[in-house]
């Protein structure tokens, strides 16, 4: 009897600790309709090089589930209307309600997507991944992770590129740049002698011309001798420039002008670096060369272009061709690569 008893009063004990153990438990209760981040604010995104120092804010609230959780957000941008289909993430963390980086580290990140000195429309987001516990695969926990997108805020992005002079009054937008910020700029140019032109430092407004033979500021305008691609350096420190003929063509058999002048001339793509063309061309044989001349001239294969190399053979078509060049040095040492692709 007395064994019983205590197994009775044990029972009583065990079920009572349980029951309190119930009691003192939290529960994990989600709202039906969990609250979504939202982006509240956001900087100017023309961006400029003398403010690379200054500090910009993107304001937001969180995400509100009914309960605390583990939450990662990303600051998402795409090029407006893609969906986020390919995002550029600016920001991982631990909150939203105010992402702040400097100017400049902003800037480096845009240029990843966006086009230098350029406007373009773009889709912002905010997408907030929350983890309740790890392991068991349920919804919430690390395999399988809640997630929540703010609505999407548009806006107008411009980062800036390297220091930049703008070609006025050539006839179309183009720019030549110094890569090291050290007053030396270089680029392609594509220029008309019908379209004299000066130079501007976008930045300090500083217009450039030319002097005779020096670069002078304030000077007269450009005046080209030909028309078609040049390639134009400019040191604004020691104030000289060189503005040369750079006029990549085809010629050959296949070509309109057979082996004749002029060439069949080339357009430079800055995205790419590649000098572009699409063309008729019948069954023949076709070089590069530079300037309607033999001094500079490429032929070969498509992954081995070389000074004087043997002539391309084609077949006829609509062809889109593209020059990369990987060694430009006048004269006798260019080399590069092609590829080539009929329409």
């Amino acid at each position: 009897m007395k064994k019983n008893l205590i197994i009775f009063l044990s029972l009583i004990g065990l079920i009572g600790l349980l029951s309190s153990c119930e009691r003192d438990d939290v529960k994990v209760v989600m709202l039906e309709n969990p609250i979504a981040p939202t982006i509240e604010s956001m900087p100017a995104l023309s961006l400029a090089r003398a403010n690379g120092a200054v500090l910009l804010s993107f304001a937001g609230t969180p995400v509100d589930p009914g309960f605390q959780a583990s939450t990662t957000y990303f600051l998402e941008a795409c090029l407006h209307g893609n969906n986020f289909a390919d995002a550029l993430v600016i920001y991982t963390g631990i909150q939203d309600t105010l992402i702040k980086m400097a100017t400049s580290d902003l800037n480096g990140l845009l240029l990843k997507k966006f086009t230098a000195d350029q406007i373009t429309s773009v889709d912002f987001r905010i997408r907030a991944v929350l983890t309740v516990d790890a392991g068991t695969g349920a919804p919430g926990t690390s395999s399988n992770p809640l997630v929540y997108t703010s609505a999407i805020t548009t806006a107008n992005v411009k980062p800036y590129g390297f220091p930049r002079l703008d070609l006025i009054n050539s006839g179309i937008t183009q720019k030549i740049e110094s890569p090291l910020g050290d007053g030396k700029y270089t680029g392609y140019v594509k220029l008309d002698p019908a379209n004299p032109f000066t130079l501007k430092n976008p930045e300090t407004n500083t217009v450039y011309g030319t002097n005779g033979a020096v670069l002078a500021v304030n000077g007269a305008a450009f005046i080209p001798g030909v028309t078609g691609w040049h390639k134009l350096t400019v040191n604004t420190t020691a104030l000289t420039y060189t503005l040369e003929e750079n006029r990549i063509g085809l010629v050959g058999s296949a070509t309109p002008n057979a082996w004749d002048v002029p060439d069949q001339k080339m357009d430079y793509n800055a995205a790419t670096g590649t000098w572009d063309i699409t063309i008729n061309l019948v069954a023949g044989d076709i070089k590069f060369r530079l300037n309607d001349a033999w001094a500079w001239n490429l032929g070969g294969t498509t992954g081995n272009l070389v000074h004087n190399g043997s002539n391309i053979t084609v077949t006829a078509g609509n062809y889109t061709i593209k020059l990369t060049i990987t060694t430009f040095m006048p004269f006798g040492f260019e080399a590069g690569t092609y590829t080539i692709k009929k329409n």
